[in-house]
């Protein structure tokens, strides 16, 4: 889906705005269909096991993806607030943060560590997709590359819908296995209604919040796009 540039150059009301970029919600990848299956306990530990070592790579370089950020943002306030992602992803040492988290629930599907870490499950298509979300973050104006990230609006509920369905349709993981999204739900809430004020803040005019609907479309191909190739990954078993 493209976004089509308004004609218009008035401002939209920040209501307006926000219910611009809310609405979509539909495009997050909590509606394909390998999520669903997800949901409904029919994947096999095959596929669940190539859809925790590929979504890996994305939260890997979430990092990565926020230090680019930071390093074209000119407001120190937002600089200072937008560290902790980093520190929540990376932790304070090894063996701490989200990326740590994400290992147990790889290793809990029956994945180990080492296989993970030299990525030797990642798919083509999904390290095309994450790559160029952080090439996005490095390469577009900072507000754009914050506003790629309000797929954390969406992404509290069905965090919490992952959790209750995984532990339902699939016995041999326990509720410490989901630490990554029992500790991340409250976060995303908080992140997501932060990042929501920069963006109607800093979106100063018609074109920029055009632009910022737009990354946030963008944010939702690479999300489905990632999903498509972890899909088509699974087949090979």
């Amino acid at each position: 889906m493209s976004i089509s540039p308004s004609t218009s150059n008035t401002l939209l009301p920040a209501d307006e705005f926000v219910g611009q970029l809310r609405g979509l919600s539909h495009r997050y990848w909590g509606t394909h269909p390998f999520h669903r299956r997800l949901h409904d306990g029919s994947l096999s530990e095959f596929e669940l096991r190539t859809w925790a070592a590929n979504r890996w790579y994305y939260q890997c370089m979430l990092p990565q993806k926020d230090a680019a950020i930071i390093s074209n943002c000119p407001v120190p306030r937002i600089r200072r607030d937008w560290l902790a992602r980093i520190v929540y992803h990376d932790g304070t040492a090894e063996g701490e943060g989200g990326r740590e988290r994400w290992l147990r629930l790889c290793e809990a599907v029956g994945l180990t560590r080492e296989e993970v870490l030299d990525e030797r499950h990642v798919a083509p298509g999904v390290r095309f997709a994450v790559d160029a979300y952080v090439t996005f973050a490095r390469t577009k104006p900072w507000v754009e590359a914050v506003a790629s990230g309000l797929t954390e609006m969406f992404s509290g509920h069905l965090m919490r819908q992952r959790v209750t369905d995984m532990l339902s349709n699939y016995a041999w993981i326990r509720r410490e296995d989901l630490a990554y999204f029992t500790n991340r739900i409250d976060v995303v809430s908080g992140e997501g209604q932060a990042t929501v004020d920069i963006v109607v803040e800093y979106c100063k005019t018609r074109a920029e919040q055009e632009k910022a609907i737009a990354a946030l479309s963008f944010k939702c191909n690479v999300l489905w796009s990632m999903l498509d190739a972890i899909e088509q990954a699974a087949k090979k078993e």
